[in-house]
């Protein structure tokens, strides 16, 4: 039976790094391919939330935005599975927690949705034909119902 090596988080790294809520960071993920294979995979976002400190179960919760789809994970600190956890970029925010990132970009999708919604009506409104109230209908006559329209 084949034992899996997977190299161990240096743990007084880890307690150094310096990530809070409202950094953009790139997680480096170790990915299981084959066998013994491993490839490194980015998970690029905004840290939601940092919890339980710097102890041995603490976690950092990041989100990001894919093709309009919000999708947040949960890395632990110590993880031997995360190679590198580098910061992107860094802001200034007031909350210790931003889970009000989630309802702020719902209610952004919906605005940009009612945009997109009352343009098609506008180009609905402006393309059909406008008639003349009281006309009756065209007359429809044997002959063009008998000829096949090609």
């Amino acid at each position: 039976m084949a034992t899996k090596v997977i190299t161990p988080a240096n743990i007084e790294e880890r307690k150094k790094l310096d990530i809070r809520p409202g950094d953009t960071v790139r997680v480096w993920q170790k990915i299981e391919e084959d066998k013994g294979r491993f490839r490194l995979q980015a998970f690029e976002g905004i840290i939601m939330s940092h919890k339980h400190g710097r102890e041995a179960g603490a976690t950092f919760t990041v989100r990001k935005v894919v093709d309009g789809v919000g999708v947040e994970r949960t890395f632990p600190l110590y993880s031997p599975m995360i190679d590198e956890v580098e910061r992107v970029s860094r802001s200034k925010v007031r909350r210790a927690k931003l889970y009000f990132v989630r309802r702020k970009a719902a209610k952004e999708i919906r605005r940009k949705m009612r945009k997109v919604m009352d343009m098609r009506e506008e180009t609905v409104s402006t393309t059909t034909p406008v008639t003349a109230p009281n006309t009756p209908p065209a007359p429809v006559t044997p002959e063009a119902i008998a000829t096949p329209k090609e």
